[in-house]
């Protein structure tokens, strides 16, 4: 019951928020111009009318690159808590971060052999 009392501020904050948002929506549509003409309601692409679908397939090299974005960040996220408790945990830190770097450098060997590192 305790735990509940620290989240209540949160709790109510974000339900004043929603409020709030709502309020405002609904009050810019009650008061604001509201007239929707077949140009203000087009899509808008550079100022030319847009060609083909707005939803197109992405090459899978975009999605290589962003797991080696992401599998180096998560390695140099946990770069920094190790550095500061090594001292204190010792041989089994460096043991532990070793398995884990070897881990994501076989990653990155995946990725290099596949071409994800060349871009065209």
């Amino acid at each position: 019951m305790d735990a509940l009392n620290e989240f209540a501020p949160i709790a109510v904050l974000l339900i004043i928020a929603t409020v709030v948002a709502f309020i405002i929506t609904i009050i810019s549509r009650l008061f604001g111009p509201w007239k929707p003409t077949s140009r203000k309601v087009a899509p808008y692409e550079s100022g030319m009318k847009p060609i083909g679908s707005a939803t197109r397939r992405y090459s899978i090299r975009f999605f290589l690159v962003a797991i080696l974005f992401i599998l180096f960040d998560i390695e140099v996220v946990f770069f920094l808590p190790w550095a500061v408790v090594y001292r204190e945990i010792g041989l089994y830190a460096l043991v532990t971060m070793g398995i884990f770097i070897t881990v994501l450098t076989i990653g990155l060997i995946y990725e290099w052999r596949i071409g994800a590192l060349e871009w065209e």
